[in-house]
């Protein structure tokens, strides 16, 4: 049986040809389209969105499966990799920049942030206190479970599995498995 990346090779060429297409377009005109697919089921929805965010994110590899359903915001700050599936009902805001390494599997549900609110002072509402940009980066070979949340400013080295409904609030040591609330390295990998 074939995976998924042996059976997206064969549209490689169609893919190219949609993505230059959609590239005429003015940024904000490809951006519309993009939430316009977002839950655009099938090949089709998947194909439409690679094509798009080839041409409005940051970089974006081969083989990458966005999913019905995702909600990305400042796409521009966003790096994916090779071989990258992200999958229904997550959440990733690449405002203060997000990288996304080769090999990486993003199960539904997940949160990946790359800002924080400021709360110096309990005298100013929190609101009113700004936000804090924190590049967040997840390196090569990856699989993060569902519900899991990614704060910004975290390093996820390579080799890591992150269980399911974890709270990731610090690096995490390369070929390591995390869990928990916050997520606490539970162990190596062999």
């Amino acid at each position: 049986m074939k995976r998924g990346r042996e059976k997206f090779s064969k549209f490689k060429p169609l893919i190219s040809v949609v993505s230059w297409f959609i590239s005429l377009f003015p940024r904000k005109i490809r951006l519309r389209y993009f939430i316009h697919l977002r839950n655009r089921t099938g090949l089709i929805g998947i194909g439409l969105r690679y094509a798009t965010l080839k041409t409005i994110a940051k970089s974006v590899g081969e083989n990458v499966s966005i999913q019905p359903g995702v909600y990305l915001f400042h796409i521009e700050n966003i790096e994916i990799g090779n071989n990258v599936s992200i999958h229904p009902m997550c959440y990733i805001d690449g405002d203060g920049g997000i990288k996304i390494g080769n090999d990486v599997s993003i199960a539904h549900s997940t949160t990946i942030l790359s800002s924080n609110h400021i709360y110096d002072s309990y005298m100013v509402p929190i609101k009113d206190q700004g936000m804090e940009k924190r590049f967040t980066q997840i390196c090569n070979n990856i699989w993060i479970g569902a519900k899991v949340t990614i704060l910004g400013g975290v390093v996820i080295n390579e080799g890591v599995v992150v269980a399911a409904g974890a709270i990731i609030t610090k690096d995490c040591d390369s070929n390591s498995v995390y869990a928990g609330v916050p997520a606490k390295k539970i162990r190596e990998l062999i």
